[in-house]
């Protein structure tokens, strides 16, 4: 698999701060020597403090802009972070659905690391019946569940439950995030219709967390884009975001940003 670079399409929001949105995802597929292009949803002022302001693109330029990647240089897989609003989810679906064969990994991004909101509560709805059927992985935290399915998630069996009503709703496979979960230890959930694999590991102690759910889906994103199986792809993801919370850089006041680089460096290294 060392040879196939891999075509990721990211459809997401600029973070001004580099730590989310489509500056992490481009970062991450790089990383794990894939291609990234990108289709911008909005742009945000934000820093590690917070989300100051979000401009939406309108959505005309949004489908223009992955219809020409798509058309030109192609896809292996698709990357869908922060949408904002109901007619680009409408767009996204369409698209998703005009290029049949191109796997979806969704992440339903609906709240910034603090707590500022970035998809409209009249949106939700449209992106359970619009996006997760389309989904060949669906990427929630606890509190995107829990919004998606309506039920409260406070521990690992809520997440299973969760998941559970998430394949029933079309995913094709989900990706149930603990980190919301009170406890010692981190456990992310991988279902699919075939059964259940747990990734498991010790809470990091830092707020150096900025756009770990950003960088979990372009992982995953990239490794299906290269062919890996799902649950392969997951596998790996998992231990690369995992390292890169571990190497964060302590960057910012606030929720500071991950490593994404730290692969380049191992390699440097392993040259010397």
């Amino acid at each position: 698999m060392a040879d196939v670079i891999g075509r990721v399409l990211i459809i997401a929001g600029s973070d001004s701060g580099g730590g989310a949105g489509v500056q992490a995802d481009i970062k991450t597929v790089t990383a794990l020597g894939g291609y990234a292009a990108t289709a911008i949803t909005a742009i945000t002022v934000q820093d590690t403090l917070g989300v100051h302001a979000v401009h939406p693109i309108p959505v005309a330029l949004v489908e223009a802009q992955a219809r020409v990647v798509l058309d030109d240089i192609g896809a292996d897989a698709i990357k869908i972070g922060m949408l904002g609003n109901v007619d680009i989810i409408r767009v996204v679906a369409n698209l998703i659905d005009a290029y049949p064969g191109i796997p979806a990994v969704i992440d339903p991004v609906m709240t910034a690391k603090g707590g500022q909101n970035l998809l409209a509560v009249s949106a939700v709805k449209a992106l359970a019946s619009h996006l997760i059927p389309r989904a060949a992985l669906l990427t929630p935290n606890a509190p995107e569940a829990s919004a998606l399915v309506d039920m409260p998630i406070r521990t690992t069996d809520d997440l299973r439950r969760a998941g559970d009503a998430l394949l029933a709703m079309g995913a094709k496979a989900v990706l149930m995030k603990g980190g919301h979960i009170p406890g010692l230890k981190v456990t992310d959930i991988l279902l699919t219709a075939s059964g259940e694999t747990a990734f498991e590991g010790p809470r990091v102690d830092s707020r150096h967390t900025h756009g770990t759910g950003c960088t979990l889906a372009s992982a995953c994103a990239a490794g299906l884009a290269q062919g890996l199986a799902v649950e392969q792809a997951v596998a790996r993801a998992w231990s690369y975001t995992a390292e890169a919370i571990r190497r964060a850089p302590g960057f910012g006041a606030g929720h500071g940003p991950l490593d994404h680089a730290w692969t380049f460096r191992q390699a440097r290294a392993a040259l010397r």
